[in-house]
């Protein structure tokens, strides 16, 4: 089901992909939306009814002036607000770690487990990268030709517009919420007290297993690190191996 709520004027959207399991707030990576949970919460049911966010800027959710760390963080805070399900299990990947854990640190009553997907206390994105996508493709098929070995990752994300075929976020709000995204979370990452999973991609570009060390060593309470067989999009490249990461993580903490 999707559902739509008001923040500060502007309209964002969820996807609750439903069932009587506990909710589970689910927050994508930059080129996607809430979709991509698809696979994830299926697999999850019906011990955990999966809601994710299209945040600012993707999916269904609309544009911003602004993507900087708290504009993020307060929307996750409106969105909790809005579904009224109390204290709850928060999952993020890439953009949307960074935003779950910094969700945790501020508002650490409202989060009882967290599990951060793929990226550090400390971030440099390649945003140069985003700039050289392909714009507009004249079909599906040639956007996804030109996206090569990517587009697996952003297909979920694909629309069809006045252009031809694009994307369901904008290349320069993308660059801007990279670009925001970049820098030192220490504080945040060592402020929150849930238990947490740390989720790593052995062949990821975006967090080193030293960093991902570093990280369990210094968090101040219960905290736990995955390695799995794949690279930055953990649930994309094994999604068997993460979904069964997950549900016994969430298992071990409710």
């Amino acid at each position: 089901m999707r559902g739509f709520f008001a923040v500060e004027g502007r309209r964002l959207s969820y996807l609750d992909f439903g069932g009587p399991g506990t909710p589970l707030l689910a927050l994508h990576g930059h080129y996607n939306e809430a979709l991509a949970w698809a696979p994830l919460a299926e697999a999850l049911a019906p011990q955990w009814r999966v809601i994710a966010l299209d945040q600012r800027g993707h999916g269904e959710s609309d544009r911003a002036e602004s993507y900087e760390r708290d504009d993020y963080v307060a929307d996750v805070a409106a969105f909790h607000q809005h579904l009224g399900v109390g204290p709850v299990a928060v999952l993020g990947h890439s953009l949307g770690g960074v935003n779950a854990y910094q969700y945790a640190a501020r508002h650490a009553g409202q989060v009882t487990a967290l599990i951060v997907e793929d990226i550090g206390a400390v971030v440099e994105v390649d945003w140069v990268t985003t700039t050289k996508l392909p714009r507009h493709a004249p079909s599906r098929e040639a956007l996804a030709s030109a996206l090569g070995a990517m587009a697996p990752y952003l297909e979920g994300s694909f629309r069809q517009t006045e252009d031809g075929w694009g994307y369901s976020f904008e290349i320069d709000d993308t660059v801007a919420s990279q670009q925001a995204l970049d820098g030192d979370h220490w504080q945040d990452w060592v402020s929150v007290s849930s238990p947490t999973l740390l989720i790593r991609g052995t062949r990821s570009d975006g967090l080193t297993a030293d960093h991902a060390r570093e990280m369990i060593a210094r968090h101040t309470g219960q905290a736990h690190l995955v390695e799995l067989p794949a690279g930055h999009v953990v649930h994309h490249d094994a999604p068997v191996q993460f979904a069964a990461t997950v549900r016994a993580f969430l298992g071990s903490s409710s």
